[in-house]
């Protein structure tokens, strides 16, 4: 009989300016069993990111101080999170260039308010699937 080892969890950083929204994230990803780190801004997240590793980053487009667009070329820049998934949440309909601007900063997918939660745990799950290359970064 061959047992086997569950896979150790992943990190995800849930990045949003509103605290409720964060709360969202975490109780539709919750069932994962990964574990969920919370920022309630980009410099915050820029601080986690520095660190701990994350196989993904879900973040908010329109936060102050700084973007999400912002937010995700700085997170590029660095070698060590070239294959860190990065997905884009935003509650305002983008528009075909805004979308082409976060593909160019990074971003992996979009998803529109208001969340799907299935929609969201298949990106959460997405993280652990050797196809995506991000559950390298944890192990």
């Amino acid at each position: 009989m061959t047992t086997t080892i569950p896979p150790s969890p992943v990190n995800i950083l849930m990045v949003d300016d509103q605290p409720s929204k964060l709360l969202s994230y975490e109780v539709m990803l919750g069932e994962l069993g990964e574990n969920l780190v919370k920022a309630s801004s980009g410099r915050e997240a820029l601080e986690l990111l520095l660190k701990m590793d994350f196989a993904v980053v879900l973040m908010d487009v329109s936060m102050p101080e700084l973007d999400g667009f912002e937010l995700a070329e700085m997170i590029r820049q660095h070698p060590r999170f070239q294959k860190t998934a990065i997905i884009f949440i935003s509650a305002v309909h983008l528009t075909d260039v805004d979308r082409l601007k976060g593909y160019e900063r990074g971003a992996v997918d979009y998803i529109s308010v208001p969340i799907i939660p299935e929609l969201l745990a298949s990106q959460g799950t997405a993280a652990r699937s050797p196809q995506s290359g991000t559950s390298s970064l944890i192990s």
